[in-house]
């Protein structure tokens, strides 16, 4: 199955960490996240990795050879919807997509891989548990998921915390069939919306990956949720990756 990892864009609120690198390159436990990603997918068996990469793609390039790139020259100017279609190429068979600032175990990686949905996605349940003290990065910024009877019904970051099943994990899982539907409305979308306002987003090109997962279920595409309690962490500002660095590893033990 094909992998493909979204990493262009630099991570400002991350700083200094990525002064010189880019956000996947910080280190939790003495490796960089990129290796723990590269752990969880290898433990699955998956290794034919697509990285598609915008600021400081050089380094990737020189410490991950193994990996195939995709260059999104556009990074300050889009986003990480955008930034995925670069590797669209790469979307003809099934295949996971994940962002790169994030930490997961292996078995959210088996889980997503074992699910029989055309689309999956991976959602932390215990993702209240990581917020207790986020300060910099409220529960507001946080992508929450709402379910019923096996299947995500809405996914939106202003979702009332109260009423969300879970926070998406920026994992998620494509058949031949889903990459389809994926593709089909990534090109509807862009079509109509090029240049102008798409949903939450000023204008499409600066839309997220869940603007489209939003647009997708409101027309009837299905798509599974694939609950982990825990296993993951994002790594979104120096506070984020305090955390990581205090409880990843305890955490990846017990997951």
């Amino acid at each position: 199955m094909q992998v493909i990892i979204i990493g262009a864009g630099r991570g400002a609120r991350l700083m200094p960490a990525t002064e010189d690198a880019p956000k996947c390159f910080a280190e939790v436990a003495d490796r960089r996240i990129l290796d723990w990603t590269s752990a969880a997918l290898g433990e699955n068996g998956l290794d034919k990795i697509c990285f598609i990469g915008g600021y400081r793609i050089e380094k990737v390039r020189a410490h991950y050879p193994h990996f195939e790139f995709r260059h999104n020259d556009r990074w300050p100017d889009n986003n990480i919807l955008a930034s995925l279609f670069y590797a669209e190429d790469r979307m003809d068979g099934p295949f996971i997509c994940c962002y790169s600032d994030i930490l997961f175990n292996a078995n959210v990686v088996r889980s997503l891989m074992a699910s029989d949905a055309d689309i999956a996605l991976g959602v932390d349940t215990a993702w209240m548990d990581r917020y207790e003290h986020r300060s910099e990065h409220p529960t507001g910024d946080a992508e929450k998921v709402c379910v019923e009877n096996g299947c995500v019904t809405q996914i939106h970051r202003d979702l009332h915390d109260g009423h969300a099943h879970g926070e998406f994990i920026g994992v998620a899982k494509f058949s031949a069939a889903g990459a389809a539907r994926l593709k089909a409305a990534y090109h509807d979308c862009r079509k109509r919306h090029s240049g102008k306002p798409f949903r939450e987003a000023p204008v499409f090109e600066k839309a997220y990956f869940i603007h489209l997962l939003q647009e997708m279920l409101e027309n009837g595409v299905s798509m599974a949720h694939v609950d982990t309690p825990g296993g993951y962490i994002e790594i979104d500002t120096q506070q984020d990756l305090d955390y990581a660095r205090e409880n990843w590893v305890s955490n990846h033990l017990q997951n």
